[in-house]
């Protein structure tokens, strides 16, 4: 293709190292690939990792344009229940899917491109990259022939761009399953340097994190951003149907509680010795205070063997309370 008659497709591009491959292969047969890259309230776009800012160099070294997309309210809604339900943590990775290639639609349509393609490789996620799962992803979205996958493509039905001679079956590839090794060979080809581990970045696959998404949903009928960004970080414990009680593992995680704080919450803090803050949430919050000051108190540097006093802030109101701290085996079962 000439540089006038580039024809134009649009990558969804997660950082990782299949999708890169996925835009070097469409590049190389003279396509001008534009990316779109999802964020959601579950993924470790900004979150720590700085998966993000990995999102916007790869977008630079391979030479394409990047439009963010953020699914917010309208993943929420889909997680409370999900068409294709969830895998082995709380991911809903077929209603995901779906929802990512419905907003990589809307970008196809706005520059006109002929097609979209992703770095899914066939077999290499047991629940939403096998033959099955494929097409009803493409269903969903209403994208029946318009997925070009081409890490596994020769391995897949031919698409429209196949049928129309846009792209050839002799220049896609056939990866399947999880094995790595050919990737890693084609990165070393395209001259992609330090090519990323295989690996999501969805935190609702991880089983930890999965556990407190799902009390989250079983307790809260529409979960808020905050509170969701509050699942992110420290040690949860679901004290009652109304309270959580969560506290900091370092001073980063004790500012970031800080920050989420809102009216109603209860704040606790060892007075004269260096540890976490906790929050209290809930309508059940203040029942809890000296429960959740003792625990505080273990989890603080103070003498396990002494009384001592916690801070408690509950919006504009300040108090301290002295107390003992707590048992092991008086806290650790309610522990997520």
């Amino acid at each position: 293709m000439t540089e006038e008659k580039k024809k134009k497709v649009v990558a969804l591009l997660s950082g990782g190292l299949d999708s890169q491959l996925a835009i070097k292969m469409m590049q190389e047969q003279g396509f001008d690939v534009s990316a779109v890259a999802i964020k959601t309230p579950f993924c470790d776009f900004d979150c720590g990792r700085g998966c993000g800012f990995e999102i916007r160099e790869r977008a630079d070294d391979l030479d394409v344009n990047l439009k963010t997309v953020y699914l917010g309210d309208e993943y929420i809604e889909m997680l409370k229940h999900p068409k294709h339900g969830i895998g082995a943590g709380f991911n809903p990775c077929i209603d995901c899917r779906s929802m990512m290639f419905d907003a990589a639609k809307k970008h196809m349509e706005e520059i006109g491109a002929e097609f979209i393609i992703s770095g899914e490789v066939l077999g290499q996620r047991p629940m939403s990259q096998h033959a099955p799962s494929l097409n009803i992803i493409e269903k969903e979205s209403n994208l029946t022939g318009k997925i070009v996958r081409p890490l596994s493509a020769g391995l897949l039905p031919p698409t429209d761009a196949e049928k129309s001679g846009l792209i050839k079956r002799e220049n896609l590839g056939m990866i399947k399953g999880r094995q790595r090794k050919i990737q890693m060979q084609m990165a070393k080809e395209y001259g992609i340097e330090n090519p990323p581990n295989a690996g999501g970045g969805c935190l609702l696959t991880e089983p930890q994190f999965g556990v407190k998404a799902k009390d989250l949903f079983d307790h809260i009928e529409t979960p808020t951003i905050n509170e969701i960004d509050l699942l992110k970080i420290g040690r949860h414990f679901r004290l009652d149907e109304e309270t959580k009680f969560v506290i900091g593992r370092n001073k980063d995680e004790n500012e970031m509680i800080k920050a989420l704080a809102l009216p109603g919450d209860i704040l606790l803090e060892a007075k004269d010795y260096v540890g976490p803050i906790s929050i209290l949430r809930g309508k059940n919050a203040k029942l809890h205070v000296n429960f959740g000051s003792s625990v505080t108190l273990r989890y603080s540097d103070a003498p396990k063997t002494e009384k001592n006093i916690i801070s408690i802030k509950n919006g504009d109101s300040e108090d301290e309370i002295s107390v003992e701290c707590a048992e092991e085996q008086s806290y650790l079962k309610f522990r997520m």
